[in-house]
């Protein structure tokens, strides 16, 4: 029986001779078997500055077990003879209890026969090593064709690789938290990109994406993305349901082809640097007012003049009875999902515009596009274009032309 952890092994008479021991953990692998004289078991403990180890015997040597932490992988082996206490750490916690039960029996010589014991030699000094937790790969030559990736990697980068696609032995690193995937030429992401719980930042920059996909949006990415980069590639529209990535602290949309940015953006309450400079957009979306950023840059975008004296009416009256149970639906917060309604009225639903009232609309509104000074939503501003402006149009809606003439009239008052 081998368990891999970290362990420190303490002497418990420094402290009465005056000294004090270093007790650091250093990675290890403990091993319980019997010597070829039998003996009863034993203990080795092997490091990679010492891979012959140290045996210690377990036969009525145990003093005792402290296994309160054993859930989060701690534990210590109290040894009577010599007087040390061997500190566990950083083990698999079922592991860890298979571990400390044949301890316990074999300190008692309690069905020792029943034990799965292994061979007292030194290990392999792989077994022993740090796990690797970075990786990076910067041309093609140097990526693993025949071996994989170790799985303790927490940052990867594979960056001028020519990678058509995501590498599916990427997708099996667990403990991934930054993904490096720079200046290759993948086309399509998988749907298992969000199975990696872990993932904190993703770096797409440079290569020939079309899309963000509705199922990546609808991934654990949600609770742990905070950093997205997805400059220099050829998206043209972001999915609405991308404003469930609520972490996004991050985000870079830099020369893609996007000709609007999700409608509830303003839904991303932790975003602080937002960056969608040399795109097409025409205007922005209502949802931005909402947002509270550091610093922003939309250098380089088509932004149309604001008119806000010729709106698009596409309000019919009297509304259909689809507009007002679809209205009342959102503004009184009634539960609703593919188990009540089909599902193309969830999406509908989803999709709901919010007059300036605070209303929800659906199909029927008034649109128009209006002057946002870019200061009043982030600290830093680069300017708009070369003339040094910093406004930028948005898009208004209304949910009936009462709320439009009252806009109207606030309005006229404010350039009289």
């Amino acid at each position: 029986m081998r368990l891999p952890c970290e362990a420190a092994v303490l002497s418990r008479l420094l402290p009465s001779a005056g000294l004090r021991g270093l007790g650091r953990a250093a990675r290890a692998l403990l091993s319980l078997g019997k010597p070829p004289g039998g003996g009863g078991v034993w203990l080795l403990v092997s490091t990679a500055r010492d891979r012959p180890g140290t045996k210690y015997q377990l036969r009525e040597n145990v003093e005792q077990l402290f296994t309160k932490f054993v859930e989060e992988g701690k534990a210590t082996i109290r040894l009577k003879e010599p007087a040390v206490d061997i500190c566990l750490s950083k083990a698999d916690a079922s592991l860890l209890k298979a571990f400390l039960s044949a301890v316990k029996l074999a300190n008692h010589r309690t069905n020792e026969e029943s034990l799965t014991l292994s061979a007292l030699v030194p290990p392999k000094a792989s077994e022993v090593e740090k796990p690797k937790t970075r990786m990076i790969i910067t041309s093609r030559k140097d990526y693993p064709l025949t071996r994989n990736f170790p799985y303790s990697l927490e940052h990867l980068q594979a960056s001028y690789c020519k990678l058509a696609r995501i590498d599916m032995r990427m997708l099996c690193l667990r403990s991934l938290r930054k993904l490096d995937l720079s200046h290759n030429c993948i086309k399509k992401l998988p749907a298992t990109v969000g199975d990696l719980t872990c993932l904190q930042e993703l770096n797409l920059h440079n290569n020939q994406l079309e899309k963000f996909s509705v199922a990546l949006c609808n991934s654990t990415l949600r609770k742990s993305l905070h950093s997205l980069d997805l400059s220099q590639n050829k998206i043209r529209a972001l999915p609405a349901q991308f404003c469930q990535l609520q972490e996004l602290t991050h985000l870079k949309l830099d020369d893609n082809e996007l000709i609007r940015l999700p409608f509830k953006i303003g839904l991303l309450k932790q975003l602080r640097f937002l960056s969608a400079a040399r795109n097409k957009l025409p205007f922005l979306p209502d949802g931005f007012a909402k947002l509270s950023l550091e610093n922003l840059d939309l250098f380089g975008n088509p932004f149309e003049q604001p008119r806000p004296l010729i709106p698009d009416i596409q309000l019919k009256i009297p509304l259909t009875l689809l507009e007002y149970s679809a209205r009342a639906t959102v503004n009184f917060r009634i539960p609703y999902g593919p188990h009540v309604l089909p599902s193309h009225l969830c999406d509908d639903l989803d999709m709901s515009k919010t007059c300036q009232c605070g209303g929800a609309c659906l199909s029927c509104f008034i649109q128009t596009t209006v002057t946002m000074n870019l200061h009043s939503v982030a600290h830093t501003v680069v300017l708009v274009d070369n003339m040094g402006g910093t406004e930028a149009p948005t898009l208004r809606y209304f949910c009936s032309l009462t709320c439009y003439s009252r806009f109207l009239d606030r309005h006229l008052q404010s350039i009289r």
